[in-house]
């Protein structure tokens, strides 16, 4: 088994330095990956990057890596060498991410003219462009993840994780949840608890999940470890969505990068509106103590606490955009 990934006596500091490597080389892959003129008609490869490349906090694809180190070394494999067998996947996590933002701010949806600090996709590029950038987003994550890594032994792990990100993304997930986002949006802080949770769960958490589960499953997780990072995902995904809900109240648009106080203009279930605020950011502190307890070392899995996941887990609930 290989040493340690990170620095265990300072893993704050250290997180910072390897977030900031981590978010180059997804950059760098992305930008290698994503078809251009004249492959793609130039307009449409215009708005697909005018979105991806607009400064996001690569959260998916950065749970993906970690995810895949963590199950790699607990296999003995390097660390390059795990993030190397699921950077495929972690791009395509961050290019579905990506179509659901430029579809939510559609007219049709949230209907919003600020996202990461500037025009959104169908303000620069019109309505038409915008829905086509989303579709070639999400058609070229598929593709990807299909293609690469290309040897064939890895065909069994890359359809399990197509799998797996596939029906997160899908309307069992994030199409779902966005589904009955829409269908609650004046209803406020009548919507039930277990409905709002149940909600978040499908539009955020899926595909949060989906990410750290792909990189362990490119890693060669076994069936015990990729439950536990899909447990440890679940409860990051539910913290973050709180987070989210109380930057809304809280942030100034300025430094969201998008719109404040959308979400409670629009009369839309979140968790300060059904609890109010200190109660949300304790909820979204014990779902962070949740997530990392569910590192723990269990029958046929490994611990997985010495890795950079529970500082992600961390990281996520003090962040400020």
């Amino acid at each position: 088994m290989s040493a340690p990934s990170h620095d265990a006596a300072n893993p704050a500091g250290d997180l910072r330095g390897w977030l900031e490597a981590r978010r180059n080389d997804v950059d760098a892959a992305l930008e290698r990956f994503l078809p251009s003129a004249p492959a793609c008609p130039a307009r449409v490869g215009e708005a697909m990057r005018y979105s991806l490349f607009a400064g996001g906090k690569r959260l998916r694809p950065i749970l993906a890596l970690a995810a895949a180190e963590a199950a790699g070394r607990a296999h003995g494999l390097h660390a390059d060498e795990a993030r190397a067998l699921s950077l495929p996947a972690a791009c395509a996590l961050e290019l579905i991410h990506t179509y659901s933002l430029v579809h939510d701010d559609l007219p049709a949806m949230d209907d919003d003219t600020l996202r990461r600090g500037r025009p959104t996709n169908h303000v620069v590029f019109g309505e038409g462009q915008a829905i086509l950038a989303g579709d070639g987003l999400l058609t070229e994550a598929f593709a990807l993840m299909a293609r690469e890594p290309a040897e064939p032994a890895l065909a069994a792990r890359k359809l399990h994780a197509i799998r797996v990100v596939a029906d997160a993304a899908g309307p069992c997930g994030m199409v779902g949840g966005q589904a009955i986002d829409l269908e609650a949006a004046g209803s406020g802080s009548s919507f039930d608890a277990e409905g709002l949770r149940a909600m978040h769960a499908r539009k955020t958490g899926a595909l949060i999940r989906a990410s750290a589960a792909a990189g362990a499953i490119m890693a060669g997780a076994t069936a015990a470890q990729v439950q536990a990072i899909e447990r440890y995902a679940s409860e990051l995904g539910l913290a973050f969505q709180i987070v989210d809900d109380i930057l809304d109240v809280e942030g100034a648009s300025q430094a969201l990068g998008k719109t404040a106080g959308k979400d409670a203009a629009a009369g839309k279930p979140t968790y300060p509106a059904l609890y109010g605020l200190d109660p949300s950011r304790r909820m979204a502190a014990d779902c962070v103590e949740r997530a990392i307890a569910a590192l723990d070392a269990r029958r046929d899995a490994a611990d997985f606490r010495d890795s950079y996941l529970p500082a992600i887990a961390r990281w996520v609930i003090s962040r400020t955009n």
